[in-house]
């Protein structure tokens, strides 16, 4: 797809504004990665299209727009799936269990890392981290959190995503929204989820607990200029 229909660039141009208007005068072109967001809400990807809107509208060239779009891992050059699923393998997820999970949704779902079923629904990934280690082995999809999976609850999370039931995150909404839905969340418009369901869980408070159980505090930091004093 190589331009939008009038109705959708119209849309977008609209949504673009208000990004850019983010920003001040003269660092318009900081608003490039929320509208690479933006486009992914439209098409699933970063499309050509979508390209060529954001250069268009930061003043920027398409090479250019590429170059930052292949940078990060989010966003995807390919259409993606309706979720993206996220089984990490790294250290302590893999010593947990991570690389049996991996093994069991691959064989269930029949793609590999980065491919995307023939359904369009799951797009899998072996992540290096998903910064949840309280909480290992952890799955995302679309960016949610699923603590302490194991493989048999890994492969009825991907059933239950393929046959169109609704998922609810260990932490976080409700119900986990799709791929495209996320991307016009990160492209910075509300979509009202963030008071739903538990944010940090008891794992992660534990060490809070305890420093408060035993009245522990940081150390406190001298100033500068006492730091200095006491070299000379």
């Amino acid at each position: 797809m190589n331009s939008y229909s009038p109705e959708v660039e119209e849309r977008l141009r609209a949504e673009a504004a208000q990004i850019v208007a983010r920003y001040p005068r003269g660092y318009e072109r900081s608003a490039l990665l929320p509208m690479l967001h933006l486009v992914q809400s439209e098409d699933g990807y970063v499309s050509a299209a979508g390209i060529t809107l954001c250069a268009d509208v930061l003043g920027m060239t398409r090479p250019e727009v590429s170059a930052v779009a292949t940078f990060y891992t989010q966003y995807k050059r390919h259409p993606n799936g309706e979720y993206t699923v996220g089984v990490c393998t790294n250290a302590l997820c893999a010593v947990m269990g991570g690389d049996e999970i991996w093994e069991a949704v691959e064989s269930r779902l029949g793609i590999g890392h980065e491919e995307t079923t023939e359904d369009g629904k799951i797009t899998l990934e072996r992540l290096e981290c998903n910064a949840a280690c309280d909480y290992a082995p952890v799955i995302m999809v679309n960016w949610e959190f699923f603590d302490n999976q194991t493989p048999a609850s890994a492969v009825k999370l991907v059933e239950d995503l393929t046959e169109g039931r609704p998922v609810a995150p260990t932490r976080g909404p409700n119900q986990v929204p799709t791929f495209k839905q996320v991307s016009h969340t990160l492209a910075g418009f509300e979509d009202g989820l963030a008071v739903q369901g538990p944010s940090a869980g008891e794992p992660t408070l534990r060490g809070l607990q305890i420093a408060r159980q035993n009245d522990w505090t940081s150390p406190v930091v001298e100033s500068q200029e006492v730091v200095e004093g006491s070299e000379r």
